[in-house]
């Protein structure tokens, strides 16, 4: 196929999935939903728009091993050793419990004994990326049943780890070895590989990043470049694409820009992983597909229903209200975009065949779409259920009393974002008036000399549009004290997207924004921002107060202001 049929066939099927998506967002659908079906509706069965498979299939590796880079960035050792009780007891409870009972209910379907198994433990990952946008768009992160289902995404990830290892080192002993390596060598070569990464965190990554980070730009193509290095090594070696994507991730994990890398790779990561979706649909069979219907349906209402089930059950054993634990349970309702890429793995090592592939698609179809509704309208579905959740609470819900009265989320009174010297002024006099700050800067550096000496300080870019969404909201100022004309590859204006951020994220506070002029100010007022802060004319005006009221040499009494002012202007 030329160049130039490649080109139209990407053109149309990112025009099929923009479509796709457009409807998906009006029905309140995630992306993965519209990426599955446009897969299914570019295939050969419907409109055979792909052709190009290996130019799809090279994309859809590159998103998984972004995918898997991005987990890896999530296991900070810091972050698993503060996870709760309830998370690690929740989440190991729900993995433990969807894999046993979904492996006899694959067993009953007729399901031979290794695929029974693949789709079991298929069945026990949800998805981080729907459950936590569903929930920031609810603005629930931040509540006890959002902190709780963080937590037990946190162990279902680390189950992706253990299941993605397992199944890299049954690929050890089967099929090739792309380096020449025996199995031997391919282990010690992992070792090596897993020494470096130990000592890059420990040396390395930090400074590396710190340098990478000042110029924002240059940050998604270190992270995507550091991303298919390690994968390719990882392939290269013979442990897998995917664990080395994960290495990759794990090895930057330490960071302090951890979350800033997180945040400007998401849309990259949506963007590749759609390929992997296309080329998944594209190899459905619809008419195998059909004779599937009746066990992905039985096997989707023991997700929909079961796994919010003993999320539930956990959770009032260890003392919480059956509407914390309804609200938590009802985020591992669907299986995830992982539970799709387990599966290629094993259809890769031709441990299970194409119709489990799709058994597992047509759940992910089911569960996915029904579960991101179910998210939507928990409250409402919980006022409908609650006389029937008595069962699921405790006569006294000790452990949620206890957090009750703990410490709660840590608040702010001001977000200041930029720390150059007007910044950095600011933020010091916000001080002495006792309000507390959390400072915003891009520059690692300043944002590391902050924290050593014990203030709240974050790295961040005001560009990333998703960025705002990861601050605590509850402030009652966002202070944009960022210079009016900040650098950018497109010469956007920071501040006017960083504005567009917060109200995206649901923000209720107030907006101040530093401004260089009359027309800046005039830009700003218009953007119905609270107040516009101009340092030269409050600066100006700030002197003439102290002017004015500067004590008189000879009565030593200070002028009043009404007598001073004209000597002042004239």
């Amino acid at each position: 196929m030329t160049g130039a049929s490649t080109f139209t066939e990407i053109a149309m099927l990112l025009a099929l999935a923009a479509g796709l998506g457009i409807v998906g967002l009006l029905l309140r659908q995630p992306l993965i939903v519209a990426f599955i079906a446009t897969g299914i509706i570019a295939g050969g069965d419907v409109l055979g728009i792909v052709r190009s498979a290996d130019h799809i299939n090279v994309l859809a590796e590159i998103g998984i091993a972004t995918l898997l880079f991005l987990v890896g960035l999530k296991l900070d050792v810091q972050i698993i050793r503060n996870l709760g009780l309830v998370s690690v007891a929740t989440g190991l409870g729900q993995v433990g419990f969807t894999a046993a009972v979904g492996f006899v209910i694959c067993l009953v379907l007729g399901l031979d004994a290794m695929t029974s198994a693949y789709v079991a433990v298929a069945l026990t990952f949800s998805s981080t990326i729907i459950i936590v946008k569903l929930l920031s768009d609810k603005r629930e992160l931040d509540s006890l049943h959002g902190r709780i289902a963080l937590g037990f995404l946190i162990v279902q990830d680390i189950a992706v780890v253990v299941a993605m290892v397992a199944l890299s080192a049954l690929g050890v002993g089967a099929g090739e070895k792309p380096a020449g390596l025996g199995v031997l060598g391919v282990l010690a070569s992992a070792m090596l590989m897993i020494g470096f990464v130990v000592l890059f965190i420990r040396y390395g990554a930090e400074p590396l990043l710190r340098r990478v980070a000042r110029v924002p730009e240059l940050l998604v193509t270190f992270a995507l470049a550091w991303a298919v290095m390690f994968a390719a090594i990882g392939d290269w070696i013979g442990f897998g694409k995917e664990l080395g994507g994960l290495l990759a991730g794990v090895s930057l994990a330490s960071t302090s820009v951890r979350e800033a890398v997180s945040t400007r790779l998401s849309s990259v990561r949506d963007f590749l992983l759609l390929f992997f979706f296309v080329g998944l649909g594209a190899r459905l069979d619809l008419g195998v597909l059909g004779a599937q219907i009746p066990a992905a349906l039985v096997l989707s209402l023991f997700v929909l229903i079961g796994n919010p089930l003993i999320v539930m059950a956990i959770m009032g054993g260890m003392g919480y209200r059956k509407r914390t634990g309804f609200l938590a349970g009802l985020t591992v309702a669907q299986i995830s975009e992982f539970s799709l890429i387990f599966m290629a793995m094993g259809l890769t090592l031709n441990h299970v065949n194409p119709e489990a592939m799709g058994l597992v698609t047509l759940i992910g179809l089911v569960t996915i779409t029904l579960s991101t509704y179910m998210i939507l309208y928990s409250h409402q579905i919980y006022r409908v259920l609650e006389p029937y959740l008595g069962v699921f609470e405790r006569h006294v819900p000790t452990r949620e009393l206890s957090e009750d009265k703990g410490e709660a989320h840590e608040r702010y009174d001001v977000i200041l974002f930029g720390l150059g010297r007007y910044g950095q002024e600011m933020r010091r006099h916000l001080k002495t008036r006792g309000l507390s700050v959390l400072a915003v800067d891009f520059d690692p550096e300043v944002v590391r000399r902050l924290r050593q000496r014990d203030f709240p300080a974050l790295y961040g870019d005001a560009t990333d549009p998703e960025f705002a969404a990861t601050l605590p909201l509850d402030a009652g100022w966002v202070i944009i004290a960022i210079p009016p004309m900040t650098p950018g590859v497109a010469h956007e204006d920071a501040r006017l997207g960083l504005i567009d951020g917060l109200r995206q994220a649901n923000y209720r506070g107030r907006i101040a924004v530093r401004c260089q002029d009359g027309l800046d100010t005039r830009r700003f007022k218009q953007a119905k921002v609270d107040m516009c802060l101009s340092p030269f004319s409050d600066a100006a005006e700030r002197a003439v107060e102290m002017l004015v009221a500067f004590p008189d040499r000879k009565s030593g009494e200070a002028k009043p202001k009404e007598a001073a002012a004209p000597k002042l202007s004239s």
